[in-house]
């Protein structure tokens, strides 16, 4: 790798929230971390704040239908560390917007790692609900991408 490469590297993974980034290519390795290291001094613990008493709603009456809580979304998570790319090519449409109905095994995105590019495929069927990552961010393993009601 060159460089000018190894700079770009690390310079998208420290505008990342990503929290560590490995590469291996042939001889060449590379770890970053943004994490303290383990003997550091440890911060200080905090005090859990006093909690206030809370009125306690009245029971619900029988004959009264609780509310149904709203379906928790699922996610559709990064398989590896790479760029997302949200779209085929630049200027094209998204693979997927909000709105947008999936199946398992649709082509969400790809993941760019390496200079390999692996599609990122739905494992759930159902309405895209947010997009979570911006086109070309650096991603890591099991990063949220998608919510998926």
């Amino acid at each position: 790798m060159k460089l000018a490469e190894i700079q770009k590297l690390m310079q998208a993974f420290e505008d990342s929230e990503a929290r560590e980034f490995d590469l291996t290519d042939g001889d060449f390795h590379l770890y970053l971390s943004k994490n303290k290291h383990p003997k550091a001094s440890a911060p200080m613990p905090v005090p859990p704040a006093p909690v206030a008493p809370v009125d306690q709603p009245a029971p619900a009456k029988a004959d009264q239908a609780a509310p149904s809580p709203a379906p928790a979304a699922e996610q559709i998570k990064a398989p590896l560390v790479g760029t997302v790319y949200l779209q085929p090519k630049p200027g094209a449409k998204p693979y997927v917007a909000v709105g947008d109905q999936v199946k398992e095994g649709d082509v969400v995105c790809v993941i760019e790692a390496m200079k390999m590019m692996t599609e990122v495929k739905s494992k759930l069927t159902g309405t895209i609900k947010r997009v979570l990552v911006e086109d070309e961010q650096l991603v890591e393993v099991d990063q949220p991408l998608f919510e998926v009601e």
